[in-house]
């Protein structure tokens, strides 16, 4: 898996494109938080549930039906509470929670992800795997691995989310300055 400090890297890159609540800070922080949702599935390990198995790690909760049915949920929430349209929201939101399976299907290690759980547990990577895997135990990390991971992390996943914030702002601007000089004809 990626870093739980790596995820939200996603959420950050892609909240400049979505200017429709850039003012609305709770909307990030719900991406942010569901960029690391799908781990919780690891309380599943204290539970003696497998990581084979449907809500084992990397299962149901890295699916895309959890990532769309959680964001129909909470869109549904803040739009309803910040007066806000639903779509855009929901797209923002997915997009970060679908995330989290796609980054971890990056990674070199781990059995897989189920993108299509509850319909099939099948798992799968993608057949480039640039990210190096994170171990699940903290004593392993902080003892030496987490260097490898951090460092490949930085390089495939928060380098390119920093380009894609830095194109979003530079979007966000050019499109600010089209309304201006809309409003000024």
């Amino acid at each position: 898996m990626a870093t739980l400090f790596t995820h939200p890297a996603i959420a950050l890159g892609l909240f400049p494109w979505f200017r429709q609540f850039r003012y609305f800070k709770p909307v990030l922080v719900i991406g942010i938080l569901l960029t690391i949702l799908p781990d919780i599935d690891v309380i599943g390990f204290r539970f003696d549930i497998s990581y084979a198995h449907l809500f084992g790690h990397r299962g149901f909760t890295h699916s895309l039906f959890f990532a769309g049915f959680v964001s129909a949920v909470s869109a549904w929430v803040l739009a309803k509470y910040y007066a806000l349209k639903l779509a855009p929201v929901w797209l923002f939101l997915f997009l970060c929670l679908a995330s989290h399976g796609l980054l971890d299907a990056l990674t070199n290690g781990g059995h897989g992800v189920a993108f299509f759980s509850p319909f099939s547990n099948q798992r799968y990577f993608f057949s480039v795997q640039p990210i190096e895997v994170s171990t699940l135990s903290i004593s392993r990390f902080f003892a030496g691995q987490g260097i490898k991971v951090i460092s490949s992390e930085l390089v495939w996943v928060w380098l390119p989310a920093m380009g894609i914030f830095l194109a979003g702002l530079v979007w966000l601007r050019l499109a600010n300055s089209k309304s201006k000089a809309d409003v000024l004809r």
